[in-house]
């Protein structure tokens, strides 16, 4: 086995990197024919979701490998190698089938056990069987990878561990209130039918929303979508399908929108937001700065990268007197400015300037803060004249933190679950709404707790991952044996005709005791040696044993390849069983190729 999967999730890379390096699928598909006509590379799948894309490949070499695969990725995601570097990781072999397995069992994702995952897992199969990309290796992988992630969802209890991103997000929406309690009643926009989409308008509708409203670029997904909803069993909701240009009105309407489509730029810019949110409720719509709309929109067109040190500093001066560099407000009664409890605790370039001020002149704090050596002086002398008059070095004053004005509550809900993002992230300074999106999503399960279960899931997938190795190295010694039992057969074969050849008087009776002789002596001769080859070649490093055999026995090289061409999907006890029944057949055939009279007649 040498699989190799490099890639990058939202543990490894910020979410804005995340966003241009995501692949729409005609990326997918020309990245999956690049990558198996790459000469390290005869196998390739790609596991491309909101938070991660991987390239999963069956690679001859591992270092050409991995820079064949960064190279790749880079260039179908745009976002240059370099910059692309520092945020990939690499999987080799054994690890490789960890990290699959343990992201089919919602291990790795940003919610803890969300099983959406395994879904995504079939897609990425079924795509690369598709484009025939996926061979015998990438085949089993993740057909097996889908049976563990079943296994540890009906097995332990990592369901209650944590939730499907879409069910996460509505829990963030709903700022720890239930749910069902938050959703009753509300009007609910969905913008984009996928899979996800769908998911997130089912999620709504058995969370008991009145009405929900589909959007999409094809009318006919929203419309199927739309007629699932209305004709469902466990739900009672109205559904609708309305076209994309329809959103900015809908919006006016909904308490709730759910956005994830496959687009590459903004569907819901902040103007539209606010616009939304000033048609709904008549009021004009600020950001937390107190702006109004209009004036965010102007932030959009300010060049990115704007320097906030840019941005003017307030006077050094706070007290009622000018220059001065303490708060004289918060001095006690009985005190002057100039005397030691005023200057308690201050820092060296803090004493020096009040000391300056209390002589009427004037200081550049900036300068006076390099002098560090004799200030820390000062500052130590004048710390111990106050430790001998109060008695104690005081605690210096710390500035009282400014109140922020309450934001008042939301009209609109937004979460977005597409990556790229859908909603312009502006959106989280306007009043009047609350966005959800993958960043915030993330920062928000980073600290979620870990369950027993989650550890019951690691072990099953430990034992999945060695299981897993020990058959495919297993699997390796395949065609090597089943030679080895075909050459047996040609051998029995060749000795019984040669027999027949020089006893042609010999008895129906006595010709089957010695085939059945000479086949007893062959299967008990392989027997030892082809059961001990499995169990070693199953082990860590058993791949050599394979060579070992083809080079002992002396077994033509491309009978060995044939072999491994025939059948992929059969094990090997059903290869081994069905070489052991060839030698049968041979000696069979050879003997009803003798007639009665002992003559040989040849082959039938």
């Amino acid at each position: 086995m040498s699989l190799l999967v490099v890639g990058l999730s939202h543990r490894s890379a910020p979410v804005s990197v995340l966003e241009r390096a995501s692949l729409n699928q005609d990326a997918q598909f020309k990245l999956l024919q690049d990558t198996v006509a790459a000469e390290p590379a005869a196998e390739a799948a790609l596991l491309a979701t909101c938070n991660r894309i991987e390239l999963y490949a069956d690679v001859d070499k591992f270092h050409a490998g991995v820079a064949e695969l960064s190279t790749l990725l880079a260039q179908h995601s745009g976002v240059g190698l370099e910059e692309l570097t520092p945020y990939l990781y690499v999987h080799y072999e054994d690890r490789a089938v960890h990290h699959l397995f343990s992201v089919a069992c919602g291990l790795d994702s940003m919610v803890v056990g969300e099983g959406q995952i395994l879904g995504q897992i079939k897609d990425s199969l079924a795509r690369a069987q598709e484009l025939h990309t996926a061979g015998r290796l990438l085949n089993d992988l993740f057909q097996q990878a889908l049976r563990v992630g079943k296994r540890a969802h009906s097995e332990t209890g990592i369901d209650r561990a944590g939730q499907s991103l879409v069910t996460f997000g509505l829990e963030q929406l709903s700022a720890g209130a239930d749910v069902q309690t938050w959703a009753a009643g509300k009007k609910a926009l969905v913008i984009g039918a996928g899979s996800m989409s769908s998911l997130a308008a089912a999620t709504l509708a058995r969370a008991g929303v009145a009405e929900i409203v589909v959007a999409n670029r094809t009318p006919d997904r929203a419309e199927r979508l739309a007629r699932i909803l209305t004709e469902g069993d466990d739900t009672d909701v109205l559904a609708r399908a309305v076209p994309m240009d329809a959103v900015p009105f809908e919006l006016t309407r909904a308490d709730v929108a759910v956005s994830c489509t496959g687009a590459t730029g903004l569907v819901l810019p902040a103007g539209t937001i606010a616009a939304a949110v000033e048609g709904r409720t008549g009021r004009p719509v600020a950001d937390v700065g107190g702006r109004h709309r209009a004036e965010v929109a102007e932030d959009r067109r300010t060049p990115a990268g704007k320097d906030v040190r840019d941005t003017p500093l307030p006077p050094t001066g706070v007290g009622g007197e000018e220059n001065c560099p303490l708060d004289l407000t918060a001095v006690q009664a009985g005190f002057s400015v100039a005397g030691e409890a005023a200057v308690a605790g201050m820092d060296a370039a803090t004493l020096e300037q009040h000391a300056t001020w209390v002589d009427n002149g004037t200081v550049d704090r900036r300068e006076s803060a390099r002098r560090s050596a004799e200030a820390d002086a000062e500052l130590i002398t004048a710390l111990a004249a106050t430790v001998a008059t109060v008695g104690r070095i005081p605690e210096r004053r710390k500035p009282e933190q400014v109140t922020e004005a309450p934001r008042p509550e939301p009209v609109l809900f937004l979460l977005d679950l597409a990556m790229p993002r859908d909603v312009d992230a502006a959106v989280h300074r306007l009043t009047g709404v609350r966005l959800v999106d993958i960043e915030s999503l993330a920062e928000a399960s980073a600290d979620a707790p870990m369950a027993a279960d989650v550890d019951a899931v690691r072990r099953i997938v430990s034992d999945e991952v060695a299981a897993f190795g020990a058959a495919l190295r297993a699997a390796h010694i395949t065609p090597t044996v089943v030679a080895l039992r075909s050459m047996a057969a040609d051998v029995v074969a060749g000795e019984i005709a040669r027999l027949e050849g020089r006893l042609p008087g010999l008895d129906d009776k006595h010709r089957a005791e010695i085939t059945q002789t000479v086949r007893r002596v062959v299967d008990k001769l392989l027997h030892a040696p082809t059961v001990r080859v499995k169990q070693l070649a199953a082990e860590p490093g058993g791949a050599g044993y394979a060579d070992a055999l083809r080079t002992l026995f002396d077994l033509d090289a491309e009978t060995v390849a044939s072999v491994s061409r025939a059948d992929g999907e059969k094990n090997i006890d059903d290869k081994v069983d069905t070489s052991v029944k060839s030698v049968d057949s041979s000696v069979r055939n050879v003997g009803a190729n003798v007639d009665t009279n002992g003559r040989n007649r040849g082959p039938a």
